[in-house]
């Protein structure tokens, strides 16, 4: 990837990670950690990687998303903000009752949400059945979803993982935001889902292990995966819950807090300065 395309979805990343932070400090309530984390993915893929426009959200021939780890929509928000599909200034309106920007993509009434989400574990067979419909109907749009490590503590994540494989799903491919840490911890002490890779591959994917935060890796991955045919794949993606804060990053207590005036404030100025 060239410097130039990198320092557009840099920016573009710092601007998803502060409007996340935003919304979450609007409502004082939300889910900032995992937020963070998934920043750059989200950049990567509504910046640069897929087929949709903000100005024909429905346009049946573009490419699908789900949130499958719901509770992080601060995040997806804001890269459908900074792609253009509503106003950045929309995001204080955060989880108030009168706003359209709940605490879980809502595809109703958020325009750019393909799947309603929030029961973590039924995003992903929604992508599922998003990719099998392409494959029945001879669409060649594209299926992306990402899930939470934490996530995969729920089985009908693996029932997912046979249906993909089985139906040799080419057309979808999984980003596990492997930060681990979940709302009580170390992902590994409350229910270990590891070795994430290896049961992925046993389940029929194509695995690709990645840093969740190099633009470089997260395009050859997905390059990569356009290339597997047959086969669905998994991105694991190493990241870092409340990437870009000092005081946030590998702490589980982010997971669901939203920080006070004082500390808005110093996360907005510390992503300042990576602008």
């Amino acid at each position: 990837m060239d410097k130039s395309k990198k320092q557009i979805l840099t920016h573009a990343a710092n601007e998803i990670r502060k409007g996340s932070l935003t919304a979450v400090y609007s409502a004082n309530s939300g889910h900032p950690g995992g937020s963070l984390s998934i920043a750059d993915i989200l950049a990567y893929l509504f910046i640069e990687k897929m087929n949709i426009d903000e100005n024909n959200p429905d346009n049946p021939g573009r490419d699908r998303f789900v949130l499958s780890k719901g509770h992080t929509a601060p995040a997806l928000y804001a890269a459908l903000a900074e792609k253009g599909f509503f106003p950045k200034e929309d995001l204080k309106t955060f989880r108030r009752g009168d706003s359209y920007l709940q605490g879980h993509p809502d595809m109703k009434g958020v325009p750019g949400v393909d799947m309603s989400t929030g029961s973590l574990g039924q995003g992903v067979s929604a992508a599922c059945g998003m990719a099998k419909s392409a494959k029945i109907f001879g669409e060649d749009y594209q299926v992306y979803a990402i899930l939470g490590d934490g996530e995969l503590q729920e089985g009908q994540v693996w029932e997912a993982a046979m249906f993909a494989a089985h139906y040799n799903l080419d057309n979808l491919c999984l980003f596990i935001d492997f930060n681990g840490l979940q709302i009580d911890g170390d992902i590994t002490k409350v229910m270990n889902p590891t070795p994430i890779d290896e049961k992925y591959k046993a389940f029929g994917f194509n695995v690709i292990s990645i840093d969740g935060h190099n633009f470089d890796e997260i395009d050859d991955a997905v390059n990569q995966a356009e290339e597997c045919k047959g086969k669905p794949t998994a991105i694991i993606c190493r990241t870092i819950k409340g990437k870009g804060v000092s005081f946030m990053e590998n702490k589980a207590e982010w997971h669901g807090s939203a920080p006070s005036k004082e500390q808005y404030e110093q996360a907005m100025t510390e992503l300042g300065r990576l602008a």
